[in-house]
């Protein structure tokens, strides 16, 4: 397994060790999904979520999208309300796809997006970055070059987010940057924004290019993605309409989610803010499906509480993974692919930091979450990811993928042999049994110190901080990029250099 943490070595007398061998490129959950409600009462969520659809509308600010949604049916008011029929909502539900593949640069990248896959993302879309040696900062291209090695190296991190945005990068010219750097550091599925059609068109041109695709073949095979965050309560604006048509009619898969938190964009309570949540999302999987039926997209929610006393959004709660859970039943009442998330409001990656990701984490993956964002790096409710917080949670997601590893039960596992072996009062560390599997049998933890208090003090007493300030410097010092085309690297370059000298693509407000 490439970049996992696994244990590497030689036997004495020069001869390879094993190296233990698992694939966390593709998982499927291991977890029967977990319910917080009733069928009775999600489908009564579902069912109010048409009505509101229906007679409270939902602002569309794009006229274009507006266009789509009236042909298909809904009514137009003069506030620029859509209200829309559930038979627009069910027939564009009939037209998504269950299950769709995205590709890598390499097909072992490749990866299956429908219900019961388990796929996970690191921290994204982070304005700051902090680490140890450096400490907090706005976030530099530097810095996006950085996390994407990083999240290169982790094969259970499977697809490339927009990790940090670049501030040092004019958002004109910054999607050539981001683009660039994820294709040439990487070779998972990446990430574009929806700032506008310009911008995507450039995109596009360059993934659909860097790849040797065809506009044909880049139209039928999902390359990359995009999120969409409607703006709750019950808006879409223009770049996020606009992104939604773009992606659909180029055949690349969106994300829709409605970021919902109860009691300030959302209603207080866990089954009024999945209600909103639920139709923002079917409104926007309704209007990228008109633009062009069977386009790809994935059910996403993004559902939290905030702290009452202050208004600070809130993670890793009780009511947060309550919401996780129901949104999985929604989602599969659907039966579409559905994104959730994990996440920490902490400042620091401390204690709470961890407790909150991993509480949030296990939430998601209980509530049989298809994509996990978040899930690793996630600091200050979004506003930064961190270094040392990235690869302490690499811990709880490489966990995660253990877990969706099956487990011997034959007759040599059950070790029969080994009992016999070992007689009452003995052990087991010397039993063949355990000697031919020691090297390879347990996963081992990457920033874990499993040693004795002795033994931890004598190497330097380090703790789980700064061993991973050490883990994440020799990742990058080690760093080497996928073997891409040189051909093909330079003429990425030279059509960067060409747009930017005409001036960039701005983005759509």
């Amino acid at each position: 397994m490439r970049g996992s943490g696994t244990r590497r070595g030689r036997r004495r007398g020069g001869a390879a060790a094993p190296v233990r061998s698992v694939d966390y490129c593709n998982l499927r959950n291991p977890f029967p999904p977990i319910a917080v409600f009733t069928d009775d009462r999600i489908e009564a969520m579902h069912l109010t979520a048409l009505q509101v659809l229906e007679e409270l509308g939902i602002k569309v600010l794009l006229p274009e999208a507006r266009d789509l949604l009236v042909k298909a049916g809904a009514k137009l008011a003069d506030d620029d309300m859509v209200h829309i029929g559930r038979d627009i909502v069910q027939a564009a539900l009939a037209s998504a796809p269950r299950s769709f593949r995205m590709h890598g640069a390499v097909p072992d990248r490749d990866i299956t997006v429908e219900l019961g896959s388990l796929i996970f993302q690191p921290g994204a879309g982070a304005p700051h970055v902090t680490d140890r040696q450096r400490g907090r900062r706005p976030g530099k291209l530097d810095d996006f070059r950085e996390l994407v090695q990083l999240t290169q190296g982790f094969d259970a991190l499977q697809m490339v987010p927009p990790l940090v945005e670049p501030q040092d990068i004019p958002i004109h010219l910054r999607h050539y940057a981001m683009t660039e750097v994820a294709l040439t550091q990487s070779d998972k599925v990446i990430f574009a924004y929806a700032r506008g059609t310009p911008q995507a068109m450039e995109c596009f041109e360059m993934i659909r290019d860097f790849r040797g695709l065809s506009d044909d073949e880049f139209r039928a095979r999902p390359q990359l993605y995009t999120i969409v965050n409607t703006n709750s309560p019950r808006q879409i604006d223009v770049p996020m309409a606009q992104g939604l048509i773009d992606f659909a009619h180029y055949g690349q898969p969106i994300i829709v989610t409605p970021f919902t938190l109860m009691g300030a964009m959302a209603p207080i309570t866990v089954a009024g803010a999945l209600t909103l949540s639920h139709a923002e999302a079917l409104a926007a999987i309704t209007l990228a499906q008109l633009a062009r039926p069977g386009a790809p997209v994935t059910y996403g929610t993004f559902t939290s509480n905030v702290d009452m006393k202050s208004g600070a959004p809130a993670f890793g709660t009780p009511e947060q993974v309550k919401a996780s859970l129901g949104a999985g039943q929604l989602a599969r009442l659907i039966g579409l692919p559905w994104r959730c998330a994990a996440g920490s409001a902490a400042n620091v990656a401390d204690a709470q930091a961890a407790h909150e990701t991993e509480i949030s984490g296990w939430g998601a993956v209980l509530a049989g979450a298809t994509v996990v964002i978040h899930a690793a790096g996630w600091l200050e409710g979004g506003l930064t990811v961190g270094y040392e917080k990235l690869i302490t949670d690499m811990d709880m997601v490489n966990t995660f993928a253990e877990l969706c590893t099956a487990a011997a039960a034959d007759d040599d596992a059950i070790g029969l042999d080994a009992l016999r072996e070992v007689q009452p009062g003995g052990h087991f560390f010397g039993a063949q049994h355990t000697m031919d599997r020691y090297q390879t049998e347990f996963w081992e933890p990457l920033s874990w110190d499993w040693s004795n208090y002795g033994t931890w003090q004598n190497a330097g007493a380090n703790d789980a901080q700064e061993r991973a300030t050490a883990i994440w410097q020799e990742r990058l010092a080690a760093f080497t990029p996928p073997n891409h085309s040189a051909d093909r690297i330079g003429d990425l370059q030279d059509f960067i250099a060409y747009r930017t000298a005409a001036g960039g693509a701005a983005p759509v407000s």
